[in-house]
């Protein structure tokens, strides 16, 4: 497993009973986990004094319980890069953490390349890689279908010192922009894609992970550049090993390019137990 455990800023304090108490700066939060299977071993007053408490709904979907006044919005800090959080309606607050270990990989291979990089960023929802990449000196094309999370990675540059670095920010269809790219004949050293389970395009296209991803990888084939620095996948979708993630690499970018591929999962320790919560997949090719 990869795990993000260098934040100071963050911290899984407890996980059990489906629910994780995070603090996020000086801010405590309970939320649902739908990894966290087993019991809450004890329930301390923490796990009572906490600023927000979101609720799941037996009809899908939940609200927030605010049970201390907190900002509309505020700030942490990973390293040097900083982000806004802000508790939103479907449970999220803006930010993954256990992206961190992806953030450092990313930084160190930029940094250590010796070489201008232009970063694509696909489904790049509040920008997290978008400033890691930033920061590290390359070059980013952010693009997302969402316009608020655009305008919301747009402000986390900015609030990580960033707004005058080469990063252009756009709010499109990724598929539509991959194709357009294809085209305009614009190529990439990396490609970063965090792609949904399930969605639609402008135009009602359906995407469906275990149907799309391949063809999907396949086709920003022909926008990398003729020496791609990496390509990442990372993934929540329920059910998929990281190995078809890997597999998916090597039957597209290694198989092309060569270089060699990681695989496995992404998580966060848990401060009260040192287990470690697993929060999602990745996949890496490299160079």
């Amino acid at each position: 497993m990869h795990v993000a455990n260098n934040w100071q800023d963050y911290e899984i304090i407890d996980a059990g009973g489906g629910e994780k108490l995070e603090r996020w700066g000086e801010i405590i939060l309970r939320r649902p986990d739908p990894q966290i299977i087993w019991p809450i071993q004890h329930e301390s007053q923490q796990w009572r004094n906490v600023h927000g408490h979101y609720h799941r709904s037996s009809s899908g979907g939940g609200q927030w319980e605010m049970k201390k006044q907190i900002p509309e919005r505020w700030t942490i800090s990973y390293e040097q890069l900083k982000f806004y959080i802000r508790p939103t309606s479907f449970k999220h607050t803006g930010l993954f953490p256990e992206q961190a270990a992806n953030w450092s990989w990313m930084m160190d291979k930029i940094k250590r390349a010796g070489r201008p990089i232009q970063v694509l960023n696909l489904f790049a929802y509040t920008g997290g890689a978008t400033v890691a990449a930033a920061s590290a000196g390359a070059s980013v094309v952010h693009v997302d279908a969402a316009k608020g999370m655009v305008q919301w990675a747009k402000e986390n540059a900015a609030l990580s010192g960033l707004a005058d670095r080469p990063v252009r920010y756009i709010t499109d269809d990724v598929f539509k922009f991959v194709q357009r790219e294809q085209r305009r004949g614009n190529r990439y050293d990396a490609i970063i894609m965090d792609p949904p389970s399930y969605g639609r395009g402008p135009g009602g296209e359906m995407w469906k992970l275990e149907t799309s991803l391949y063809p999907f990888v396949e086709s920003c084939l022909s926008i990398l550049s003729d020496n791609p620095l990496f390509f990442l996948i990372n993934s929540y979708t329920t059910g998929i090993s990281p190995t078809v993630i890997h597999n998916i690499l090597s039957m597209t970018v290694k198989k092309r390019y060569g270089g060699s591929i990681s695989a496995g999962e992404i998580g966060l320790p848990i401060t009260n137990s040192g287990l470690n919560l697993p929060c999602g997949i990745l996949g890496r090719w490299e160079e």
